[in-house]
């Protein structure tokens, strides 16, 4: 099968990821992979949710967004309407769990840390690209907070990024486009850590049932992209491998 913009089957598309984009976030990345750009700010906080008062314990957040024209026709603000809708919340949810997968979060003592992650350009992958370059916010946070003392230690165990992978006319195909996507028979959303265990597998058949045989192709596929992305994030650290 040929990709129409001329990519492999198991090839990624196009990755940069541009470390401290906002002055003013304790940590920020902006992401772009292919067509899809993603703006990720981490903004440290000295509470935590009701929940955790007098645990010692901190917490991680995340709110996603896409901005209006960041698509083909205008997606109206969802602030608008006066409530998130269903996708938005589990791509927050999502997000947050990803980055609490891979911190100590005792060792950030009663602080919140809540990451905003805001779509300029969605051409797919949104919210796997938004982990991705959420990651490199939030360690870009932590070295600030041991930087001026306020933590000791490193909080994370590990690094983590997301990948899609689906089949396409019958081939499986990593990081799909919005147009793949969209014809998708297969779709899954992959998030992996550095030492290559799962925090979620996202997938589904939106035609017809995939065989094991299929999801084993496309977790293959998806560790190999995950390769390519904990890279790139090491990269835009200035970290060796």
């Amino acid at each position: 099968m040929e990709r129409k913009d001329g990519r492999r089957p198991d090839q990624m598309r196009p990755l940069r990821i541009t470390p401290g984009y906002l002055p003013h976030a304790e940590g920020s990345a902006l992401i772009e992979l292919g067509g899809t750009v993603v703006l990720c700010a981490v903004s440290a906080g000295e509470r935590v949710p009701p929940f955790l008062k007098s645990t010692g314990s901190g917490w991680i957040t995340a709110e996603y967004g896409m901005l209006p024209r960041s698509t083909e026709t205008r997606t109206p603000r969802e602030a608008v309407a006066g409530r998130l809708g269903g996708r938005t919340h589990e791509i927050q949810r999502l997000i947050g769990r990803a980055l609490r997968a891979v911190t100590n979060l005792e060792i950030l003592g009663e602080r919140s840390f809540i990451i905003d992650c805001d779509v300029i350009q969605a051409d797919g992958g949104t919210r796997c690209a938004a982990i991705t370059g959420a990651y490199v916010a939030l360690r870009q946070a932590f070295a600030k907070l041991i930087a001026d003392g306020k933590l000791t230690t490193m909080p994370l165990n590990d690094a983590v990024a997301a990948v899609s992978a689906g089949v396409v006319d019958g081939v499986p195909l990593l990081d799909l486009s919005y147009e793949e996507d969209s014809r998708a028979e297969a779709d899954f959303n992959i998030v992996m850590t550095a030492g290559g265990e799962f925090v979620e597998v996202q997938g589904s058949a939106e035609s017809f049932p995939f065989t094991r045989a299929t999801m084993d192709q496309l977790l293959g596929l998806a560790a190999q992209g995950i390769r390519e992305l904990l890279a790139a994030q090491r990269l835009a650290l200035g970290e060796t491998a």
